[in-house]
């Protein structure tokens, strides 16, 4: 398996990961899939914005996809960054999603980000919340039934990593 950076020849499968996920599962609280022309404009504001969005490849098939951007827009959080990931349902617990978050703690490591968060839909979303306490990120807080898809209320757990010196020395 490869990690790399995503192109535009790869959004088909990217958007049709994301529809997957969308349609089945509760990590994500759209409830229509976005078509490859939204898919499209979300891939540019990542990169425009100098951050990540990334593929993981195993002979020539994208198994998986990951990102990270702004948590916020406000110039204050331009040191906090919010990792998305999702990975093929027939690849899932294999290592993709963990090799794609490394790599995105990584490259926003190297870019000045000093804390990256997941918001992660869904307090019952075990796969989610352990491949990130595998990687050191700790829970910062849940919010309770802010979300409601398929017939249910959902929570939003939110978990929190530094990168790096984190919040021990000032920003360059």
């Amino acid at each position: 398996m490869e990690i790399r950076d995503a192109t535009t020849a790869d959004l088909p499968a990217i958007t049709a990961i994301y529809a997957h996920h969308v349609l089945t599962g509760t990590g994500t609280f759209e409830e229509d899939p976005p078509d490859q022309a939204e898919m499209a404009a979300r891939f540019a504001k990542v990169r425009d914005a100098g951050h990540a969005w990334l593929v993981a490849e195993s002979e020539g098939v994208i198994l998986g996809y990951g990102y990270y951007s702004d948590f916020r827009t406000r110039s204050a959080y331009r040191f906090t960054a919010e990792d998305s990931v999702y990975v093929r349902e027939d690849v899932r617990g294999m290592g993709v999603g963990r090799a794609l978050v490394q790599e995105l703690v990584t490259r926003a490591q190297k870019a000045g980000i000093r804390q990256m968060l997941a918001i992660i839909g869904d307090s019952e979303n075990a796969g989610s919340i352990g491949l990130h306490a595998a990687l050191g990120f700790r829970q910062a807080g849940v919010m309770r039934a802010v979300g409601w898809k398929f017939g249910r209320w959902l929570d939003v757990v939110t978990m929190q990593r530094a990168l790096g010196e984190g919040e021990k020395t000032l920003p360059e």
